[in-house]
Formats: C-alpha cells, structure tokens, sequence
C-alpha cells in the first residue's frame, strides 16, 4: 500500500491534449484515468484550449471535471463562457495571462470575472512569470471582485520572489487560493497553509507538464499536520467546488 492510497485526492489542475510542440507533451482522457488509478485520485479537474475535447471527456464521468479556458481578447469569449458553463457542465473558468498577453488587472477581464461572480465558479489563473502573470497583478482583480475566487496556479512557478509574493498576496486577500504545482519548494507549501490559510491551499500536478510521482511527494515532504494535508490534497477542492 502507497501512502497517497489513505487519502481522498483531487488533483485541481491538469490538461488532456494532443502533442503539445511547445512543451513536447501529450495526454489522452484514457491515459489520465490510469494514471488516476496508480496515484489514488478520485477526481481530476481538466483544462484544454481546445473546450471541445474538454466537453468530449467529461460527458457523464464522475472522476473528470473541467474548467472552460478562454481568452479575453477574443470576441467571442462570454458566448463561449457561457455555451461550456450552462450546456456542458463546466465548473471553473481558466485564463494564462502571460500566453495570451494581458494584465489580469486589465479591463478586458472584468467581464470574464464577472461571469464567475455569476455563475459562482472561481477563477484558475496561470501566475509566476514576467511580465503579465506576477503575482501582484492580480491583487487589483482580486479586490475589484471580492466574490469571485481565484486560484494562483503554480503559486509564483519557480522564482523564490514570485513564490514569496503569491503567499503574500493571498495572505492579504481572502479570495485568493494557491494551487501547488510546479512550484519547486515544499518548505513554502507549509509557509502558505499558515500564513493564507489551511483552507486555501489546493494540491494540482499540472498533467502531462507535471507527475504525481514527484507532486505527491513534494506535499508529504512539506510535513504538514494530518488534517492539514487532507485539506490540501482534497478536501479544499471538494469544498471550493461544492463537490460534496
């Protein structure tokens, strides 16, 4: 028995693709399943640009659940917001400021924001690179929409300084969530549970980018108290989407 085996998981952020050039990484709904099975996790939370592909996987399963990606600059963004949302299901909305080239602070995103105050769903959003994903540009958004939640995904990336920053924005705004993945220190995994809250911390792998075998490994490492890490490996999952 694997120790990840006594816990309820969801994993907040992963991707089903086709090869990815960029990243040099592909995965299929299948192919995510079984690595589901290995890693113990009951529930996966997916995320594509491509929403179809998304919708195809998530029909009817009970372990996928999706978030609809969307770029605010396209014109047709809220139609598409609203077509995966309503007819498809979808649980959460998506933005990667830094591959798409906006400010999360810009006006451009207010009405994305104001889709997820209206639908009550939060906000995933790619943070920890320059110059549009810093985690300090996302402190304005946050207290224009004290409603909406936001999750910082990746919680600053890999630069100590964004890393700092992620922890100190959330700490200061009650509406921001961090999400784990990618983020290289487990030390700061424990630092976030104290100082933003045991609720507001969200364990996520970043599939195919990210593995289970070292993301699992990273939170077991930060040594947090039992219930703690029930928390972030599910439980603050199960409560921020209303999964119970």
């Amino acid at each position: 028995m694997n120790w990840w085996d006594r816990y309820y998981i969801i994993d907040a952020h992963a991707h089903i693709c086709p090869r990815d050039d960029l990243f040099g990484v592909s995965m299929t709904a299948d192919e995510l399943r079984r690595l589901m099975r290995r890693y113990n996790y009951s529930k996966c939370i997916i995320m594509s640009r491509d929403n179809a592909l998304v919708a195809r996987a998530v029909r009817s399963s009970r372990d996928l659940l999706a978030h609809v990606w969307v770029n605010p600059k396209d014109d047709r963004c809220i139609e598409t917001l609203r077509t995966y949302l309503k007819k498809e299901g979808f649980i959460g909305i998506k933005l990667h400021p830094l591959f798409d080239g906006y400010l999360p602070y810009q006006q451009i995103v207010y009405p994305v924001a104001a889709i997820a105050e209206e639908f009550d769903i939060p906000i995933q959003f790619h943070c920890g690179h320059p110059p549009f994903s810093l985690p300090w540009s996302f402190e304005p958004l946050a207290r224009e929409f004290p409603k909406v939640k936001m999750i910082l995904i990746h919680m600053g990336h890999g630069h100590i300084v964004y890393i700092n920053g992620a922890i100190e924005v959330a700490e200061r705004n009650p509406n921001i969530y961090l999400e784990t993945s990618g983020m290289p220190m487990h030390t700061k995994i424990k630092e976030a549970v104290e100082r933003v809250g045991r609720d507001r911390v969200l364990y996520g792998d970043d599939i195919p980018c990210g593995h289970p075998s070292w993301e699992l490994e990273k939170v077991k490492a930060a040594n947090l108290k039992e219930d703690d890490l029930r928390r972030v490996l599910g439980e603050n999952a199960k409560k921020l989407y209303n999964l119970e």
